[in-house]
């Protein structure tokens, strides 16, 4: 039986979690959260609320955590970063962790440092962005970009998920913005007075709003070659997977440049039938379920065997 831990992740690992267990294969979940009513407590094998602790302290909990609960697998979302630069250790004790090389997570996890990697190698299609940390620097770029974009976009540097992001809108007032959704939008007159409480902030990216399709790759690297399964979101609820060989080229450069070993998720969005890169996720997606199901590949299930397998070899090259 192979124990896999997924520590505190977003509601969708209720679909990650379906689909490893989907094969007939022995795979027993034990799963952590610091919310006690979290929504894939009803499908794991084993439910335990986690503490919120610094860094240091919280890759102590997680290798103790692994020690107790016998695992075998750690799927890590929390922590990923701080997680990746201990691998050794975990490693050290047969527990394979689905996470990148700290130098590789250092790099993707920053959406400044990816971009340079990537225009410094000539790889893909890159927006034009800046990156500052006042209001003044903000305000230059937003006037750069306007002069030749319809719409400007920004988040931080450091986001997860997207929650910083914010599409500048000056027609949100009045009547009209009654039909738009509004949590994600805000005049230029907001965010100016919203950044203006700080001397300096935190490093944001301030880029053209690309409106047009968003393709999200959910990937994998196997020895027979890498996974690629581009899903289009839209403006529509409905999903598709489309090949475009732009995309696949570029997410083959990535991969060459970066040498991904673990799921993750590339992500496009188009503007003029070209498409820019905007980031990798290095973990799974949250919609990977859609991918796995319109494809008939079930990403989540082959990465764990993949991650058994590399413990297994270690542990025999220890005994040997």
């Amino acid at each position: 039986m192979t124990r896999i831990w997924l520590n505190h992740w977003f509601s969708t690992a209720y679909n990650i979690i379906n689909l490893i267990k989907n094969e007939e294969m022995d795979f027993y979940i034990i799963v952590s959260n610091e919310n006690e009513n979290a929504v894939y407590k009803s499908v794991c094998d084993e439910w335990y609320v986690e503490p919120v602790l610094d860094d240091e302290a919280y890759i102590q909990f997680c290798l103790d955590f692994c020690k107790d609960h016998k695992v075998d697998v750690f799927m890590p979302r929390r922590g990923m970063v701080a997680i990746s630069r201990a691998k050794g250790k975990f490693l050290d004790i047969g527990v394979k962790v689905m996470v990148e090389d700290y130098e590789v997570m250092q790099v993707l996890n920053d959406k400044a440092l990816a971009y340079e990697e990537l225009q410094k190698e000539k790889i893909g299609y890159i927006p034009e962005y800046f990156i500052v940390s006042n209001v003044k620097d903000f305000s230059e770029a937003y006037e750069k970009l306007i002069k030749t974009y319809d719409k400007v976009c920004f988040k931080f540097v450091m986001d997860e998920g997207g929650k910083s992001y914010r599409l500048i809108d000056n027609s949100r007032k009045g009547y009209s913005a009654l039909s738009k959704k509004q949590n994600s939008r805000m005049t230029y007159d907001d965010v100016i007075k919203a950044l203006s409480e700080k001397e300096s902030f935190s490093p944001i990216m301030i880029m053209p709003y690309l409106p047009d399709d968003e393709v999200s790759v959910d990937c994998l690297k196997t020895s027979t070659g890498i996974i690629m399964i581009p899903r289009i979101k839209n403006a529509t609820r409905i999903e598709k997977i489309v090949y475009d060989e732009k995309i696949i080229d570029m997410c083959q450069a990535i991969y060459n440049k970066f040498d991904l070993q673990c799921p993750c998720n590339i992500q496009f969005k188009y503007l003029n039938n070209i498409p820019y890169f905007l980031e990798v996720n290095t973990r799974m997606s949250g919609g990977i379920q859609m991918s796995c199901l319109a494809s008939g590949v079930n990403i989540p299930n082959i990465a764990v065997v993949l991650c058994q397998d590399l413990v297994q070899n270690k542990m025999r090259g220890s005994a040997s």
